[in-house]
């Protein structure tokens, strides 16, 4: 039998004691740190906290230029913006600047954001209505919406500028002024689960707009406008767009490039697994006469058509949206590189396939796997070419024009 003495019990209360308080005293710690956000470095921030009243009549955009500094400003390795749900926010023009001194900021977005009527932009000269500026590693999500009120004032824009690490998903962006999202000069993109609409004829209503960026990904996102649901504009490379449905609106576009005779390089631009339905371009590259540069090393794989206008469609001689070709002046944005693989469904006009390129041609084109019938019954369809060279294999409609 072995026994312990009173100075040995003393010693293993005392010890345990010590133990278990080390351990209350680490437990209350944990939930201090946590509910303080301090643990992990997040600094968490609500815009009614700075005055946004969230009713849908009164300015709120002081408020969130007011959150947005303190957030902006403090430290920590994730900082977060919440725009509570239930709340409508009127807000105008706001820009909201970088960078941070956070490495990742996050706008929560779970009620809606609306602009102002026509009436509140008299006098101002806007590039934007809301604008973020050389915010790295910002990250913009949630179940809310953000609408544009564009019916009055077309011509203004939601605007990204040098944001790198930029993510965006789930929210529904409605009736913008101008393009509702505009992606520039921005390095590492992730674009997902987005509803974008407008409607179908309301003009330059792009869904997303692309220029001057790389490593871009965009996924199963919906985007109904009036103008191109994508448009990859100069100085892109790298961008990869999967699983979008587009309709109405003028397809997915490369361009337009070569605006007042300027040098524009768009390469490595992969659209796969899309639809279009009832757009009145499918899969297009438009550049315009006088122009130079290049747009090589594309593709547009796996696409569903539904009563799509122009399914394929190449247009060198693209004038601003004018009805008529622009003229040849002699120079041109050289076209090369453009595969359009298995595409399937139905073209709403007579031709499905249109490569009308300029006098210098476009070179290696591809076109596999492609079965396109007309939207109207016994319509027969054709494929027409302009100095294209390229091959063709298993193609309805057949096309003989591509030169070799």
């Amino acid at each position: 039998m072995v026994t312990t003495s009173l100075n040995e019990k003393q010693y293993y209360f005392s010890l345990a004691f010590d133990r278990q308080g080390v351990l209350i005293i680490l437990l209350i710690l944990c939930i201090g740190s946590s509910n303080l956000g301090i643990g992990h470095g997040q600094h968490t921030l609500n815009v009614l906290k700075f005055g946004a009243v969230g009713d849908g009549k009164t300015d709120d955009s002081h408020a969130f230029l007011k959150a947005w500094q303190s957030l902006c400003g403090a430290r920590g390795r994730t900082s977060t913006l919440v725009i509570p749900a239930s709340k409508t926010f009127l807000v105008s023009h706001v820009q909201f600047l970088g960078p941070c001194s956070s490495s990742s900021v996050l706008v929560q977005v779970l009620g809606k954001i609306v602009a102002p009527e026509a009436n509140a932009w008299s006098g101002c000269n806007y590039d934007c209505w809301l604008c973020f500026m050389g915010v790295h590693g910002l990250v913009i999500d949630g179940s809310g919406q953000i609408d544009g009120n564009g019916e009055t004032w077309w011509n203004k824009a939601l605007h990204f500028h040098v944001c790198h690490n930029l993510k965006l998903s789930g929210l529904t962006h409605l009736d913008s002024p101008n393009n509702h999202i505009t992606i520039h000069s921005c390095n590492g993109v992730s674009i997902s689960n987005l509803r974008i609409t407008a409607p179908a004829d309301s003009p330059n209503t792009d869904g997303i707009d692309i220029a001057g960026s790389t490593q871009v990904q965009i996924s199963g996102s919906f985007i109904g406008t009036g103008d191109d649901c994508i448009a990859i504009k100069g100085g892109c490379s790298n961008i990869n767009i999967t699983k979008v449905t587009c309709g109405p609106g003028h397809g997915i576009s490369i361009g337009s490039l070569g605006q007042g005779g300027t040098h524009e390089q768009v390469e490595h631009v992969h659209v796969r697994d899309c639809t279009f339905n009832g757009t009145q371009n499918g899969a297009r590259i438009k550049t315009i006469p006088g122009g130079s540069g290049f747009a090589r090393q594309i593709s547009f794989e796996q696409i569903t058509l539904i009563a799509s206008g122009n399914p394929i469609y190449i247009d060198q001689y693209y004038c601003n949206g004018k009805a008529n070709r622009c003229p040849d002046v002699g120079k041109a944005t050289a076209v090369s590189g453009v595969a359009y693989i298995g595409f399937h469904g139905t073209s709403a006009n007579d031709e499905a396939i249109n490569l009308d390129c300029s006098n210098r041609g476009c070179t290696g084109i591809t076109i596999e796997n492609v079965n396109i019938t007309s939207s109207v019954q016994g319509q027969p369809l054709q494929a027409i070419c302009n100095n294209a060279h390229g091959r063709a294999i298993s193609t309805v409609p057949v096309v003989s024009c591509l030169l070799p």
